[in-house]
C-alpha cells in the first residue's frame, strides 16, 4: 500500500518481497555502525524484521518505517518513516539508505514528505529524530529539514544519541 509519494518516489509499507532489500540494508555498513546490528543475517530475519517491526508498528499507530521506492523504476532505495518508541514521548522520524542512492536528494525528499505528513495527516504536533552524534551527514540532513536540536539523550548499547524535533506550524484560524 502506497503511504504518499513525492515527485520522484513512492514511500509504501514493506511486503513480504522486500525481505532481500530489508536484509541489505541492513548488514550494510552504515546502517551497522550508526543504528546497530539488528541480528538480521537471513531472508526469514529479515522477514521477522518485516513482521515485527514495520508491520506491527503500522496496525498499532498507523504509521511506521516504509520502503522508498523511485517511480520510475520501483527500485528500493531506503525506508524512512515515523518511529513510535517507548523512550520518547513523541514519534521520530528515522530513515537509511542504500549507498547507491547517496547523494542524489532521495532522504531530504522522502524525510520531508514524511514531516509533512505526520503532521498535516496524522495530526501529530511534534516529531522528535535521533542520530549518532558522529552521523555528520544525517545531523545536516535534520537540520536542513527545519529539525532543532534538544539535547544528548541515552541510546542503546550503553551510547548517546542527539535528539531534535520538529514542531509544526500553528495556522490562523481567521477567529
Amino acid at each position: 500500500m502506497i503511504v504518499l509519494e513525492t515527485e520522484r518516489l513512492r514511500l509504501r509499507q514493506f511486503a513480504d518481497g522486500d525481505a532481500g532489500f530489508v536484509l541489505e540494508l541492513l548488514n550494510e555498513p552504515s546502517w551497522l555502525r550508526f543504528i546497530g546490528d539488528r541480528g538480521v543475517r537471513t531472508l526469514d530475519d529479515a522477514r521477522a524484521y518485516i513482521e515485527n517491526g514495520p508491520r506491527a508498528m503500522f496496525a498499532r499507530h498507523g504509521f511506521s518505517l516504509l520502503v522508498v521506492e523511485r517511480k520510475v523504476d520501483r527500485v528500493a532505495l531506503g525506508m524512512c518513516g515515523l518511529i513510535q518508541r517507548g523512550t520518547l514521548d513523541a514519534p521520530d522520524i528515522g530513515y537509511a539508505f542504500l549507498p547507491r542512492a547517496w547523494g542524489q536528494g532521495y532522504a531530504l525528499e522522502a524525510a520531508a514528505a514524511m514531516l509533512d505528513h505526520g503532521h498535516r495527516v496524522l495530526g501529530l504536533p511534534r516529531i522528535l529524530a535521533i542520530t549518532d552524534p558522529d552521523n555528520a551527514t544525517s545531523i545536516k540532513l535534520l537540520e536542513r529539514l527545519g529539525m532543532r536540536f534538544v539535547e544528548v539523550i541515552p541510546y542503546e548499547r550503553g551510547l548517546v544519541s542527539h535528539l531534535f524535533e520538529h514542531r509544526a506550524l500553528k495556522v490562523a484560524d481567521g477567529r
